[in-house]
């Protein structure tokens, strides 16, 4: 985990946006150079968050907030769909889409939509000590534990 998002406690909330293909190098330093400017403007009710971001794997927009300092409202959540949905345009990916599934495959990460991950499970190419990705994690301490988890642990074990 990177630096910036260490310092916030283990019950900050998470939102982790997936992109639906993998980032440049070039692209990754620009979106953290904006998720970087983007938290550090942050607020609720004219209260600054504490808050963290990052792009990790050069796919996943992380983001959260320590709301033991100030909690987020309906409004800065927004603010931050409205970021993601800005990067989205900007980039041409899609940050949105639910039933497009992450994990770990000969240690490189890959994505399927539902229909071709239920097929690879099918196939034997992907089984039950797969590692996925639970982008639905809300907390911290849940992102550390288990956001890569095993497909029986997960989940998209519903999905296969």
């Amino acid at each position: 985990m990177t630096d910036i998002l260490a310092n916030l406690s283990p019950e900050s909330r998470v939102w982790i946006y997936m992109s639906s293909q993998e980032f440049t190098k070039v692209q990754s330093n620009q979106i953290q150079a904006q998720i970087d400017t983007f938290v550090q403007d942050w607020s609720s009710h004219q209260k600054q968050l504490f808050a963290g971001g990052a792009l990790l794997h050069q796919r996943f927009v992380v983001l959260m907030v320590d709301e033991n300092q100030a909690g987020a409202s309906g409004c800065s959540i927004d603010k931050s769909v409205y970021f993601i949905k800005d990067l989205a345009q900007q980039f041409q990916v899609d940050f949105f889409d639910r039933l497009n599934f992450a994990f770990i495959d000969q240690d490189q990460i890959k994505t399927a939509k539902r229909e071709e991950f239920a097929q690879l499970f099918k196939e034997g190419k992907i089984n039950e000590d797969t590692l996925v990705f639970n982008n639905l994690v809300q907390t911290k301490k849940d992102f550390e534990s288990m956001w890569k988890i095993p497909l029986k642990d997960s989940f998209h074990k519903n999905m296969v």
